[in-house]
């Protein structure tokens, strides 16, 4: 049983490491940079993750993930660095650690398949998996908002999916994560977020940022794919 759960756990851990090869920065990382009219697609997006469960242990996030459709190489899973210039890290219970995603595409459809974060000391230090597995289509040109996702840390009950792998035991267990599931919602708070982006990046400001929001966080879609990994 031991050993199984092992093997499970390296699955799982495969999920923060696939597609590294494929890393790419978020845009606008100079303030000289202008939007272009006629470039690929940007995808504007705010994230809030909490752990309630374990509240000395708040997520920090570091990669977020699209797959292609069918993924059949690493070359189908393209990974975006959590910059320090998307960070607004209160590290607190009541507040956690919100970031301001920007994401240039390439043409296509797409799967947002989730968000990597992690928290610990020096001691002790648990990774996590934020599922959202949404498809979504990158067309055209402009800079498009997709909405903010809320994540907080809970206890799981039953077979709800983890938040994190189950090993290594103690720091998955220490952290909250391994004993714990996400509850996910994504909303549109365009009108605030949009002004946060405005003011941090002036490579945004004067720009149209069309609304473009995320379907729902669909609780049994992450079930099932965690199950299958």
């Amino acid at each position: 049983m031991l050993h199984r759960m092992f093997i499970a756990s390296l699955v799982f851990a495969s999920i923060f490491l696939t597609g590294c090869a494929n890393t790419k920065q978020m845009a606008f990382q100079k303030d000289s940079e202008v939007v272009s009219q006629t470039g690929k697609p940007v995808f504007l997006m705010t994230v809030t993750l909490k752990n309630s469960y374990v509240k000395f242990y708040q997520p920090k996030a570091y990669l977020v993930r699209f797959d292609k459709p069918e993924v059949k190489d690493s070359k189908d899973i393209i990974s975006f660095d959590i910059d320090d210039k998307a960070k607004i890290e209160d590290d607190t219970a009541e507040l956690g650690n919100s970031y301001l995603l920007r994401m240039e595409l390439e043409n296509g459809d797409y799967v947002l398949r989730g968000i990597s974060a992690g928290s610990g000391t020096v001691m002790i230090h648990g990774d996590c998996f934020v599922p959202l597995h949404i498809d979504m289509k990158a067309s055209g040109s402009g800079v498009f908002y997709l909405g903010h996702v809320a994540a907080t840390v809970r206890a799981r009950t039953g077979n709800e999916f983890k938040a994190g792998a189950s090993f290594p035991m103690l720091d998955q267990a220490a952290t909250g994560f391994s004993g714990g599931t996400f509850d996910i919602t994504i909303t549109d708070q365009q009108a605030a977020d949009e002004a946060t982006f405005k003011e941090k990046f002036p490579a945004l400001r004067g720009v149209n940022i069309q609304k473009s929001i995320l379907a729902s966080f669909d609780r049994s879609k992450a079930q099932k794919w965690w199950e299958d990994h």
